[in-house]
């Protein structure tokens, strides 16, 4: 299933989501594609062994830059996406200061909880799935009752179906966890620990940001 776009009014310019995808985009487009993207990825990712058994100051700038590294182009304009279609709204909602710290905050909660649960992995980690999942998250405190207009498979056609933000963002949340049940650990591949650890930060964070904008 494909968002397209929600029925949230923009409340201001979402200048700071704006801005993520930019500083994304640069990223992949201005280092990691002239560099070459596995040797970006050797030279950037976090790893969560290093982190859990010999951290140093590199390893948490590897946290830091991890958020803004991906692993291809699909991985890149997938994020992306969600980013906007979510991250806007949010924005909206919190105001752009918030949102931006909600956003890092999340990112870093993310990692944590891929680190804690994988501690001697040794595959390299990048991607601002877990960041853009909090806000998933926190999307899903603030408008569940929205309407997401989804590109949905059926059969072999496909349609656009309007479809409730607390069943997307449920059925999302859900597909990650059986994801994560079912996946075989030590090999490359989705960092779902890190999607789930995000939602939840999301989820539970918006209240305390929400609070604190009051």
């Amino acid at each position: 299933m494909i968002p397209l776009y929600d029925d949230q009014p923009r409340r201001r310019f979402p200048v700071v989501t704006l801005f993520l995808i930019f500083l994304n985009g640069l990223v992949f487009i201005g280092w990691q594609l002239r560099a070459g993207v596995p040797e970006s990825v050797e030279i950037g990712a976090l790893v969560p062994a290093e982190v859990a058994h010999s951290p140093t100051p590199d390893s948490f700038i590897h946290m830091a830059a991890a958020m803004f590294m991906h692993a291809g182009w699909m991985h890149l304009l997938g994020n992306m996406w969600f980013l906007w279609i979510f991250g806007a709204s949010v924005e909206g909602s919190l105001g752009s200061g918030q949102f931006g710290l909600l956003y890092s905050v999340c990112g870093i909660a993310a990692d944590m909880a891929h680190i804690a649960f994988s501690p001697n992995s040794s595959v390299p980690l990048v991607g601002a799935s877990g960041a853009i999942s909090g806000v998933l998250g926190a999307y899903l405190a603030l408008h569940p009752r929205a309407t997401i207009s989804t590109l949905v498979p059926i059969f072999i056609f496909l349609r656009v179906v309007p479809i409730r933000a607390w069943v997307f963002l449920l059925f999302w949340i859900g597909l990650q966890v059986f994801a994560q049940v079912h996946d075989r650990p030590g090999q490359g591949g989705v960092a779902y620990l890190a999607h789930i650890g995000g939602f939840f930060s999301g989820l539970l964070l918006i209240f305390y940001f929400k609070k604190a904008r009051r």
